[in-house]
């Protein structure tokens, strides 16, 4: 199912995506629903009879904007090297526990929001990286793998933007992760057991050219291993975000290297949930 966060111009609001149609669910007698909700089984369940007995306001989804299901994470906690091939490009081994990173929450924007480019004159190198999002919908801590699961909202999509330059620099990854706009989200939020966040097909391109493509079943850590690990460390609330790693295919690592500018378009797509756009700009 997928579920999103839209606006016509008026409040945000939430809503059940079905092909071109958005399902509102202001009508749904709850009311707007939490990541608590989305998480439930029995709400979902709820739900799908509604949109199914077309009982629900019906909204065409292309006079809506699309907005970042998660606008203010508690915290975004991020993966690095979780894709083999990711590893292999950096000549790193295989690392036998997650190496873990934070992102600024406030770099969240939505789909087809612009990513401002620093420093588009100057020599901030911005790449793109595509990644599944794992949104929490109930707190856990000390999770075991299979209970993990049982924690998540849904699965969205998360461009891990990132500055090279500062990353470098700094030689630890927050102040480059984590400028203004360098987390796009969306434009779904997946829940539901038909989706296997373990095994989707991911698409990274740049103006229409494939530069990332893989699957995540080549996840080192996979999503129970990934939550359950950050959980035995710190509490997970309703609204935090876990990026899961990005495969092969930076810019920073291919030859020449290959980052963004602005005037180009990214397309982050992963199976099931649809593909997050959003154009580079000068600052």
């Amino acid at each position: 199912m997928q579920f999103v966060r839209y606006t016509d111009g008026a409040a945000p609001t939430w809503g059940v995506k079905t092909e071109s149609t958005i399902h509102a669910l202001s009508g749904v007698p709850e009311g707007e629903p939490t990541l608590g909700d989305v998480s439930n089984r029995s709400y979902r369940s709820r739900v799908a009879t509604l949109v199914e007995n077309e009982t629900l306001t019906r909204v065409d989804a292309d006079e809506v904007s699309l907005l970042a299901p998660v606008p203010r994470p508690g915290k975004i906690v991020c993966c690095g090297l979780n894709y083999r091939d990711h590893a292999e490009e950096q000549d790193e081994a295989i690392p036998d526990q997650p190496m873990l990173f934070g992102k600024a929450p406030t770099a969240v924007t939505n789909p087809g929001d612009p990513i401002v480019h620093p420093e588009p004159d100057g020599e901030e190198e911005v790449d793109y990286e595509v990644e599944l999002g794992v949104v929490i919908g109930e707190r856990g801590k000390d999770l075991s793998e299979s209970e993990a699961y049982e924690h998540v909202a849904g699965y969205t999509v998360l461009n891990d933007v990132s500055g090279r330059t500062a990353q470098n620099a700094d030689g630890q990854f927050y102040r480059g992760k984590s400028y203004d706009t360098f987390a796009p989200m969306g434009p779904t939020l997946v829940a539901g057991t038909d989706f296997d966040p373990n095994g989707v097909d991911v698409e990274l391109r740049v103006d229409g050219e494939v530069k990332q493509a893989s699957n995540t079943d080549q996840f080192i850590f996979d999503v129970g291993e990934l939550v359950s690990y950050i959980s035995q460390s710190m509490t997970l609330r309703a609204g935090d975000v876990v990026s899961t790693g990005t495969p092969g295919g930076v810019g920073i690592f291919r030859d020449p290297v290959d980052v963004l500018e602005p005037g180009q378009t990214t397309a982050a797509e992963i199976e099931g949930i649809g593909t997050l756009t959003n154009p580079v700009v000068g600052e």
